[in-house]
């Protein structure tokens, strides 16, 4: 770790928070990451980083720590136990929420955190954990300017590629209507893959086509290898996603909006979880469909 590349705290140690180790470790940075699992600190100390079993421990001594938790609700229950730790310590610290969360919970939470000398910025990251490892996700940041300045060297290490979209609150805003249509994409290339191979394609000329015509997208470029291979290691999950289109409902909801496509897809999902396919990669939406057979 060289002299100006501080240690850093990261908690949520998935596939998100593995990721992001390995982009910060390879730009330099130390990192100390907790995860509720043992099973994940241990992964994450044999990649080589510190690990710990006790969120406490992030609460001093660091001054940045991210956060790839599965939603709000865990990132409250962080903020809460951190909060507690620190007692009436007043020394800097800033959070960067990777999580994919409720805007307006996020939002008040900025401004909650602002009398606590903690600093807040939202960084969900679109792209596949595969992507977010090789530099390639984009960071949708949601935040005051001088706070996302104050951390160019930590957001630059994860990722080079990133949008500053408003206040606290934005960047969740803005990560969700990209991921709806992110999400309906790989669903629709699952659809039509099913289609054509009921109509006597194959699965692997049927993506040959869509590559080759208009039909192309950056979700058949990512997805449609593992849907024709059957091979459904997770880089991002149908649950996770499931979770993502959720919040997409409600906000729609509150904004008077209906989202026909999105209730289809959630249903989808909801079947595939049941199904036991929740913790499967996106693509293996593919399952779920061949499941909806006449």
């Amino acid at each position: 770790m060289s002299a100006d590349r501080p240690r850093i705290g990261i908690v949520g140690l998935g596939l998100v928070g593995q990721a992001i180790a390995q982009r910060l470790q390879g730009a330099g940075f130390a990192c100390t990451g907790f995860d509720l699992r043992p099973e994940a600190v241990a992964q994450f100390v044999a990649a080589g980083h510190q690990g710990t079993d006790q969120l406490d421990d992030l609460a001093h001594g660091l001054h940045t720590l991210v956060l790839a938790v599965f939603d709000t609700a865990g990132v409250l229950k962080v903020v809460d136990t951190l909060l507690a730790a620190r007692g009436d310590g007043n020394e800097p610290l800033t959070l960067i929420d990777c999580s994919t969360g409720d805007p307006d919970a996020l939002a008040a939470l900025a401004q909650r955190l602002q009398t606590k000398n903690i600093g807040f910025i939202e960084a969900p990251l679109s792209g596949s954990s595969a992507q977010i490892a090789a530099g390639q996700a984009t960071l949708l940041l949601g935040g005051e300017a001088g706070a996302i300045a104050a951390q160019a060297a930590v957001l630059d290490a994860i990722s080079t590629q990133r949008i500053h979209v408003g206040g606290a609150g934005m960047g969740a805003r803005a990560k969700l209507a990209t991921n709806l249509v992110l999400g309906l994409n790989r669903a629709v290339l699952a659809e039509g893959m099913v289609f054509a191979e009921r109509m006597g394609i194959a699965p692997a000329a049927f993506l040959q086509l869509v590559l080759a015509t208009p039909a192309r997208s950056d979700a058949a470029m990512a997805k449609g290898a593992m849907m024709v291979s059957g091979e459904f290691t997770p880089q991002s999950r149908i649950r996770q996603h499931l979770k993502d289109v959720q919040l997409m409902l409600d906000a729609a909801q509150a904004a008077g909006q209906r989202l026909p496509l999105s209730q289809a897809h959630a249903a989808l999902m909801r079947a595939a979880v049941d199904a036991g396919d929740g913790d499967l990669d996106n693509a293996g939406l593919i399952r779920q469909i061949r499941r909806e057979a006449l």
